[in-house]
């Protein structure tokens, strides 16, 4: 779906439905709202009075015109309390407000912006968080349905606005918000897959892909260009399986001038049973999952492109599957990394930090600086922080705040963990350098000590976002199903570092 910015009147659309909003305890509407209640003799007003209209949070009204304007209906999207707006409630109310325009049959649509200069929002702002609530809203991973009945899509959707001093920065907002959605969109999309498709060949196929379209540099490693350069920790993982394992490397080049690249690192899992160490079969599914770090880093870099961020980054995945097999890893098995540390293997299901040893010391290798790494890494970290805030480790404060404000930006929150040095003594081996897992307590902190010896002095920072990669149920923007965190913290981080 596209997003069109159009100088002119709301009343004036000829669109199925039209949204406007209102703050929580206004009783006489202004601006655009104000103009619809004006063009409907008061209706919108008289809901106020009556109770019905009550301006709450993400509360939408469907108003009836009755041929008084082009347009037949009229949503009505509360904004809540104006002390309390945000630009992460501004994509909250566009998405609910698109959902139900949707739902009441609307292929063509036309709003206001929602909240521009109160607290501070400008217009470009405004228009950012509209276009991203707008396009994650309505997401719906719907490949696979062979009935689609009452699958109703909005097909135009419109941007109003008649000060014409406005209209280019809305339009800049509306544009960037359109490709920080449509780049989380992919990352949603790959993750939605199942695994069956989305092998680890399917998902170096859609990084060249994209590589492709923004002119990016790209190289997919085979197994036996893993092997020399020594990566024992994702080949043992990738033994159990028939699917061959695959290293892949996205350059962006913005800033030429610039000796330092930024390094981008995801976990791509693309099916994680757990091996030897089997999961439970309860949930299992949302494994196919395990590789939402990885479709993160390769979406990111397709919005950074499009965006051509003046800042050099690199995006490196390592992919393949985790599985039970007679060529499996097993508990007790030693394997050499390709730092050269021997990691003792208690658990074959702590894989994914096996898998990411080798590819954090391949961007130590590339002088990658700062390196942000992203995994679905453990369900401890999941228990700690819930679905709401991703868990962030790290050794270098200042990249850390950085990441924590480019998650607000973005309305995705990232929650900094303890690194205590005493954590490291749970993943001592007395027969490797280091065992995989350090047991249950503290088990998401242990597990980002275990990573932090592959990572040494490089300043570095790694998100579990295995509580937030995936919902249940609806929220705002958020749909059920993969929810593409934290790609526009990476793009926003990604624009912090060209603007320093």
């Amino acid at each position: 779906m596209n997003i069109k910015v159009i100088r002119g009147d709301i009343t004036a659309q000829k669109v199925d439905a039209i949204i406007v909003n209102l703050f929580e305890g206004v009783q006489q509407p202004g601006g655009g709202t104000g103009a619809v209640d004006q063009a409907l003799g008061g209706g919108i007003s008289q809901l106020i009075a009556s109770g019905e209209i009550k301006g709450k949070i993400n509360e939408v009204t469907i108003v009836h015109t009755l041929g008084r304007i082009p347009s037949p209906r009229v949503a009505v999207a509360g904004l809540g309390k104006q002390t309390e707006f945000t630009p992460d409630r501004a994509r909250q109310v566009a998405a609910v407000a698109a959902r139900a325009v949707r739902k009441a049959g609307a292929k063509t649509a036309a709003t206001i912006t929602h909240g521009a200069g109160i607290a501070g929002m400008e217009p470009e702002a405004a228009a950012q968080a509209l276009a991203e609530g707008t396009i994650l809203g309505l997401y719906r991973f719907r490949k696979y349905l062979t009935k689609k009945e009452n699958d109703n899509d909005i097909e135009e959707f419109s941007v109003v606005e008649r000060d014409e001093e406005k209209a280019s920065a809305i339009e800049r907002g509306v544009n960037a918000g359109h490709i920080m959605a449509d780049s989380a969109n992919v990352a949603r999309d790959l993750v939605n897959e199942p695994s069956n498709y989305m092998t680890p060949t399917r998902l170096a196929e859609v990084a060249v892909d994209i590589a492709g379209c923004w002119l990016l540099e790209v190289q997919v490693m085979e197994r036996e260009e893993m092997e020399k350069l020594g990566m024992g920790g994702i080949l043992a993982v990738a033994k159990g399986s028939a699917e061959p394992p695959k290293f892949i490397v996205m350059s962006y080049k913005g800033d030429p001038s610039s000796v330092k690249t930024l390094g981008l690192v995801g976990k791509g899992l693309t099916f994680d049973s757990g091996g030897i160490s089997i999961k439970p079969s309860e949930h299992m599914e949302e494994m196919k999952g395990d590789m939402a770090g990885a479709a993160s880093v390769i979406a990111a870099m397709n919005a950074i492109a499009q965006l051509r961020l003046k800042v050099n980054v690199t995006a490196l995945v390592g992919a393949t599957e985790n599985m039970p097999s007679g060529t499996a890893q097993k508990p007790g098995d030693i394997l050499k990394t390709m730092s050269g540390k021997t990691v003792e293997v208690v658990n074959t299901d702590a894989e994914g930090r096996l898998t990411l040893a080798d590819v954090l010391t391949y961007a130590r290798k590339l002088g990658l600086s700062p390196v942000i790494d992203v995994a679905t890494l453990t369900g401890a970290c999941h228990i700690a922080l819930g679905d709401v805030c991703t868990g962030a480790f790290g050794n270098n404060q200042d990249i850390m705040n950085k990441l924590i404000e480019a998650g607000e930006q973005a309305g995705e929150c990232v929650w900094q963990m303890p690194m205590m040095e005493e954590y490291k003594q749970q993943n001592k081996s007395d027969i490797a350098d280091i065992k995989n897992s350090g047991g249950r307590y503290g088990g998401a902190i242990t597990a980002a000590q275990f990573l932090a010896e592959f990572v040494e002095d490089t300043p570095w920072v790694h998100l579990d976002i295995a509580g937030t990669f995936m919902r249940d149920k609806e929220r705002g923007y958020l749909v059920k199903g993969a929810t593409g965190v934290p790609v526009r913290t990476l793009v926003n981080a990604a624009r912090g570092l060209a603007a320093s």
